[in-house]
């Protein structure tokens, strides 16, 4: 009977001998490269940590001991280890979450994906255990990358003012975040690995000169007195322990005995520890291992013998990005690009191989990297700061103050825009068409399609005095959505017959092809449409006004929140131009949204043609005075399409 199977908690792991520990590793690490092949999902970084994972929850106490991930995708052994070890739906809707979730497990503390967090967390957690005089240990897990992140040294600086509240940090360092982790940091966690550690000299020292008469014990005093300016010579360890910081390391990531011996330590000293360890990124799977790119950080479904994808699809819309920023930088020596510890996954790799000196990895600091674009650009180039749109709600105050303030012209192409799906909540790019609403003359551009990336990115890239984003969804990009014509800055998709139109439907990025479907099933009701894609979403184009006046019904169709979004901004443009038309607006509602498929959790939102047709011809049925029937009569529509 396989170990695996008979672990339904932490402390099942108790009566394991170091032998069965060892073969249980290995059940784990077959199990991970099995499941994940099936489902895809995060397998590099969780191959990594399936011996630190084991000793964690030998030497603590969870759920008791809070033991909290960073950023949370390297949970998946935690999760086999805390009795969850149906992987067949991962990341799937109705199955477990590729994240730590509450919902899941008592074990589950921080859902939030976003990295650099957790120092934080484990701050709070600490000083509330000592508010409620508990003997809880707090375990915060950071990967060298996440400490690239200001947030981290934020935390660690409230974490050394406490001598006397216990607090284990474990550095997982395995020289990534996604690609090899960059920066002074990632410098000083190389010296730490590559040097022979103090206490190891120490203990050495101490040996001998404890064998020399008269002098030794002296001797030895003395340089353990002056061990400070020792410990620099001999393992730089001195940025950690001048914060106050007990250092312990470094260990062998995957040596069981040394985790358990470390971490024991550590989890008995009663202040803040750092617990260094090394881990191998995708260790026991050769397919991994040899992927320098990010050694299977996050991949699709894949044949687990080869490591190669089961299926590829067209083009995504961050490769349509990428080959032509690789364009625009032949073109233009003045165009840089700023990446978040992310050059692949957003499509500068291309761009980085071709102009080394022309692309900054900040690290996860996407605070700085906005900082510095507008210092880039106030310097008379043209930054393009690439990154997930989630991820840009935490440089907020720096495109407000740094950046807009200033009228820098910064481009900034966010990736994974709207809903995205299976990462769920925190992953969801939802918030940005309604964060960036308030920033004083800033564009925020939303291409329908690949032609539109082209076209918009070199229009965002000509504005040199204010902000300018472009924003796309994840994926395959559909095929090119043609404009029949344009008004004003707006491209035209579907122009209405002869007389007067009864609703015009501004559609907004992506969702352009769905919105044409929606004027199918509203024409088939005889409720004629004109379609419009703005193109650029903020400002409102100054013909949007006078065009809605035509029509009986405005309807705003976008993939994010409709608090303070695209909609609510036409429906003001309209108020203000006195302009008084129904307006409906379409969008994601203002929760967070459980992990599912895209086209899934669409539609559970009500984001679907048939969805938006149904209360469209209502809204119109109320205005003609026919509404009982409105409904059912889009209903049948569908129903006879299908």
């Amino acid at each position: 009977m396989p170990l695996l199977t008979r672990i339904t908690g932490p402390r099942d792991l108790d009566r394991l001998s170091l032998e069965e520990l060892t073969q249980l590793a290995e059940e784990i690490r077959t199990f991970l490269v099995d499941a994940v092949s099936k489902t895809g999902g995060h397998l590099g970084p969780n191959l990594g940590v399936v011996e630190l994972t084991l000793a964690l929850h030998r030497v603590f106490e969870s759920p008791k001991d809070k033991v909290l991930w960073d950023t949370g995708h390297q949970s998946y052994v935690h999760k086999l280890l805390t009795g969850r070890q149906d992987f067949s739906k991962l990341k799937m809707k109705g199955g477990l979450s590729g994240y730590p979730s509450q919902g899941e497990s008592e074990h589950d503390v921080i859902e939030n994906s976003h990295a650099s967090t957790v120092l934080g967390w484990a701050d709070g957690i600490a000083k509330a255990n000592q508010v409620m005089e508990r003997d809880d240990h707090v375990v915060a897990v950071i990967g060298d990358g996440a400490l690239t992140g200001g947030m981290a040294w934020e935390a660690l600086n409230n974490i050394a003012a406490a001598k006397d509240r216990p607090l284990v940090i474990v550095v997982n360092d395995n020289e990534r975040s996604y690609a090899p982790t960059i920066g002074g940091l990632a410098n000083h966690l190389a010296t730490l690995r590559t040097t022979d550690g103090y206490e190891r000299f120490l203990a050495r020292t101490k040996e001998v000169l404890e064998r020399t008469p008269v002098v030794g014990r002296p001797l030895y005093d003395t340089l353990h007195g002056a061990k400070k300016g020792l410990k620099d010579f001999i393992a730089p360890q001195g940025m950690f322990e001048d914060l106050g910081l007990k250092y312990v390391g470094p260990i062998d990531g995957h040596d069981l005995e040394a985790l358990e011996s470390a971490l024991t330590r550590a989890k008995r000293f009663g202040g803040p520890v750092i617990v260094h360890c090394l881990t191998e990124k995708g260790r026991g799977y050769q397919p991994a291992l040899q992927d320098e790119a990010d050694r299977f950080h996050a991949v699709g479904k894949i044949h687990p013998d080869t490591g190669l994808p089961i299926s590829t699809s067209g083009a995504d819309w961050t490769s349509v990005f990428g080959d032509e920023m690789l364009k625009l930088g032949k073109e233009r020596e003045d165009v840089v690009a700023i990446t978040a510890a992310m050059l692949q996954p957003v499509g500068l790799d291309k761009f980085a191989k071709a102009f080394p000196d022309r692309v900054y990895d900040v690290g996860i600091a996407e605070q700085h990297g906005a900082v510095s674009a507008a210092g880039l650009a106030h310097g008379g180039v043209h930054p393009v700061f690439a990154v997930y749109a989630t991820f840009l709600n935490r440089a907020f105050d720096q495109v407000l103050m740094d950046v807009a303030l200033h009228k820098c012209g910064v481009t900034f192409v966010l990736d994974r825009a709207g809903v995205t799906g299976t990462d769920g909540a925190s992953h969801n790019g939802m918030w940005d068409m309604s964060i960036l609403q308030v920033v004083p003359g800033l564009r925020l551009a939303a291409p329908r399609d690949a032609d539109q990336v082209r076209a918009q990115l070199r229009e965002a890239v000509v504005v040199d005095d204010a902000p300018t984003v472009v924003r796309f969804s994840k994926g395959a990009v559909g095929p090119a959505v043609p404009a029949v014509g344009r008004v004003g800055g707006m491209d035209v998709l579907r122009a209405p017959g002869t007389g007067t139109p009864d609703v015009l439907l501004v559609s907004v990025g992506a969702l352009a092809p769905m919105c044409l479907e929606v004027a199918d099933l509203l024409n088939k009701q005889g409720i004629s449409t004109t379609v419009v894609d703005p193109r650029w979403v903020k400002p409102v184009d100054e013909a949007m006004a006078p065009l809605a006046e035509r029509h009986r019904v405005v309807v705003t169709v976008e993939d994010n929140s409709r608090v303070g979004g695209v909609g609510s901004a036409v429906a003001q443009a309209l108020r203000d131009a006195g302009v008084d038309v129904p307006l409906r607006d379409f969008g994601i509602p203002p929760r967070f949204l459980d992990h599912a498929s895209r086209a899934e959790v669409l539609a559970e939102i009500g984001l679907t043609a048939p969805d938006i047709a149904r209360q469209v011809t209502g809204l119109v049925a109320r205005l003609d005075g026919r509404y009982d029937r409105a409904g059912a009569e889009v209903d049948q529509v569908e129903a006879a399409r299908d």
